[in-house]
């Protein structure tokens, strides 16, 4: 049974995985036996991203590619197949998040939101789906949010943009599932990044930050999760072990979206 999990000569696509959730997500693949490559919009950022994972251990190729761009992303799809062979697993993981009011929030900004982490999904998994249907088989996980099902102050584009992706999800899966193509989603919890590090940073008069005690108080766990903790549903989603399971997103939330939180005391 434990084989079903193995990933040995599978071809993986992470976008945006220089760092963070993406990283992890990558590196639990490749553990698993998948070859990696993944993408970056700058040269800079992809020599550190490419460092990154050889200090891993982790033979992952990088590619200079805007997810928005349907030219640019066919590009490289086609490159990784030339290179590495078709693609069996894609994760969408590449996105943004702007926290503005939304009355503040420029129609521009809005649609940047949306582009990249909305339209940019589509845009991927249209460009691999005919290999997996070639193929016989694929994989796509799409990184949807607990946003895809709560909202909360300044973050309209990005609750759109990932509602909208979890109904993408639910989409592929009905439009290809008959292709043997599994499509499902992975909502994290707020999870210790980088990005997160200053809302988990103690105040100068040693109290905790606001949102870190908000985000605790709202979690069952009563804690932030860790990056490594994403490596074992991806690796369940990306492998045979997950063949029954498509049109589902799998939140990896501590609990938060089964909880109404603590009473205040």
């Amino acid at each position: 049974m434990l084989d079903s999990f193995r990933l040995d000569g599978k071809v993986a696509l992470v976008t945006g995985a220089a760092y963070g959730i993406g990283f992890a997500m990558a590196e639990a693949l490749a553990e698993a036996g998948a070859r990696i490559a993944f993408n970056c919009r700058g040269k800079d950022h992809l020599e550190s991203a490419l460092k990154a994972y050889e200090e891993k251990g982790i033979q992952a190729k990088g590619y200079l590619c805007d997810v928005t761009d349907e030219v640019q992303v066919q590009n490289m799809v086609a490159d990784i197949e030339k290179e590495l062979g078709t693609i069996d697993i894609l994760v969408n993981n590449a996105g943004i998040i702007k926290r503005i009011p939304m009355v503040e929030m420029s129609v521009e900004e809005f649609r940047q939101v949306v582009d990249i982490d909305l339209n940019a999904p589509f845009i991927v998994s249209k460009a691999v789906i005919p290999g997996m249907i070639k193929k016989g088989h694929g994989k796509i996980i799409n990184v949807c949010s607990m946003m895809s099902e709560l909202g909360r102050e300044t973050v309209s584009a990005y609750a759109a943009a990932k509602g909208g992706l979890k109904m993408l999800t639910r989409n592929i899966c009905s439009e290809y599932g008959r292709y043997n193509i599994q499509c499902n989603g992975i909502g994290p919890g707020y999870i210790e990044t980088p990005q997160t590090a200053p809302l988990r940073e103690l105040q100068p008069d040693g109290s905790r930050h606001p949102f870190d005690r908000f985000i605790c108080a709202k979690t069952p766990a009563n804690r932030w999760l860790k990056p490594e903790e994403l490596k074992g549903p991806t690796v369940f989603l990306a492998s045979d072990a997950s063949n029954a399971v498509n049109g589902h997103i799998l939140y990896v939330d501590g609990g938060i979206l089964a909880y109404i939180g603590k009473q205040p005391e």
